[in-house]
C-alpha cells in the first residue's frame, strides 16, 4: 500500500541488503548499506525460495533488458559484491588488480576486473584453471599450486588491490605481500577465521586491508546495467523449485560452477 515508484508487472529483484531503518546514524547521513538496523533478505524476511515474496520497496532493484532473471539472481548477490567493491577501491584504468580465487565470486570478479580496465590477473589453484580464467578476461593467470602468486605478483609491480574472493584465511594472509605501494587487499570472501597480516610491509608500504558487504539497490541496478551493457554473465545451473534442497547441497558442496539459480517452471 502506498507505493508509488513500482508498477505491477515491473521486473525487479531484491539482493543481500533487504532494506534500512533510515534512521540509525548511518542512515541519517544516507550510508544504507551500513544501517544498524539493516534487514537481510531471508533473514528478516522470507526470502526467494518460493514463488511468491514481499520486501520493503527501498530494497528492490530493476533488472534492465538484456538481463534475464536466471542471471540477474547471482548479479544480486555476488555481482554486486565484486563490482561495488572494486568500483570503489583504489585502482585506476591500466592498474594491476588481482582476483584471488576463481569460484561463485571471483569468476565475476575477473569479469568485472577486465571491463572495468584493469590489468587483470587471476590466482587460482591448479593449472587446469587458466583456460577458464582467460576466458573470462584475465591477462594473466598465477597458479597458486606451483608458484609463490604474492612473488609472481612483485614481479609484475604489485598489485594495486587485490580482491580476495576465496573463502581461505590462510591464503588471503599469503597473499596480501603481493601488493604494491599504497596497495589494498580488498576481502570480500568470509573464511571465518582471523587473517594474519606482517604490519612491517603493511606500515612502510602504507598498505591497507579492507572488508567490503555489499551494496543497496541503486548500486545492485548499477551493476545490473553495467552487466548487460558490456557482456559480464554468470556461470549457472538451473534447478526447478522443488529441486530447492537438492541445488542447495551441490552449491555447498562445492560441486556446482557456479552459482544454482531456481527456476518458477514458467
Amino acid at each position: 500500500m502506498g507505493v508509488t515508484i513500482w508498477k505491477q508487472g515491473q521486473r525487479i529483484g531484491v539482493g543481500w541488503h533487504g532494506g534500512h531503518c533510515f534512521q540509525c546514524d548511518a542512515c541519517r547521513r544516507g550510508d544504507f548499506g551500513l544501517c544498524k538496523n539493516e534487514k537481510i533478505c531471508g533473514i528478516a524476511y522470507d526470502g526467494g525460495y518460493q514463488e511468491y515474496m514481499i520486501a520493503p520497496e527501498e530494497a528492490v532493484a530493476a533488472l534492465p533488458d538484456g538481463i534475464s532473471a536466471d542471471e540477474a539472481a547471482p548479479l544480486l548477490c555476488a555481482g554486486i559484491t565484486t563490482f561495488n567493491s572494486l568500483r570503489n577501491a583504489v585502482a585506476r584504468s591500466g592498474d594491476i588488480v588481482a582476483v584471488h580465487g576463481l569460484g561463485g565470486l571471483g569468476h565475476l570478479g575477473v569479469q568485472f576486473a577486465s571491463k572495468m580496465g584493469f590489468h587483470t590477473v587471476a590466482i587460482a589453484r591448479g593449472a587446469d584453471k587458466e583456460p577458464l580464467a582467460k576466458q573470462l578476461g584475465a591477462d594473466q593467470y598465477i597458479d597458486s599450486d606451483a608458484v609463490n602468486a604474492a612473488q609472481e605478483l612483485q614481479k609484475l609491480g604489485g598489485a594495486r588491490v587485490i580482491l580476495a574472493t576465496a573463502p581461505d584465511s590462510k591464503a588471503i594472509s599469503a597473499i596480501n605481500e603481493g601488493l604494491s605501494s599504497n596497495g589494498k587487499l580488498l576481502v570480500v570472501a568470509a573464511p571465518g577465521q582471523p587473517l594474519e597480516v606482517n604490519p612491517i610491509p603493511l606500515i612502510t608500504a602504507r598498505r591497507s586491508v579492507q572488508g567490503w558487504p555489499s551494496g543497496i539497490a541503486p548500486d545492485s541496478e548499477d551493476t545490473l546495467r553495467f552487466s548487460a551493457r558490456t557482456g559480464v554473465r554468470p556461470m549457472i545451473e538451473r534447478l526447478p523449485l522443488e529441486k530447492a534442497a537438492a541445488g542447495y547441497e551441490r552449491m555447498i558442496s562445492g560441486k556446482v560452477r557456479f552459482r544454482v539459480v531456481l527456476t518458477m517452471g514458467r
